[in-house]
């Protein structure tokens, strides 16, 4: 697909603004975050307990991304010591509509996955014996 002047997005022209966008969809980190936030607002450290795997650093990041990027809303709460909340923004919602479905679809068809690699490994061992 042709961009037919330089105003009309065109994901696959490498100087595309949609990439920065596709890349935060296809962040593992960014869609947990989206997900978990779409329903209420959380607390840093809850969303560094229930996302496994990430750490403190990483959930930084991508927390300012996805707030620079308009999708989540940083809340500072005057207490002592401050408490930050996370919540998605309307946009935020949006986007977290359409990756839930990649969700589902991976939880739904993990197996089958996980079975063509078993098998996809073992004709590439039996190829190098």
């Amino acid at each position: 697909m042709k961009a037919t002047n330089s105003k009309t997005p065109n994901a696959y022209s490498a100087d595309c603004p949609t990439r920065q966008i596709l890349d935060r969809v296809g962040d593992k980190w960014a869609v947990l975050i989206l997900l978990l936030v779409r329903d209420e607002p959380m607390r840093f450290n809850a969303l560094r307990r229930t996302i496994e795997g990430i750490s403190q650093k990483m959930l930084s990041q991508v927390l300012k991304s996805l707030e620079r990027d308009g999708l989540i809303r940083r809340r500072a709460i005057a207490t002592v010591p401050v408490t930050v909340e996370y919540s998605i923004t309307p946009l935020g919602a949006t986007l977290a509509d359409a990756v839930d479905p990649l969700r589902e679809w991976a939880e739904r068809n993990l197996k089958e996955v996980l079975n063509a690699q078993r098998r996809y490994d073992a004709a590439r061992k039996d190829m190098a014996a």
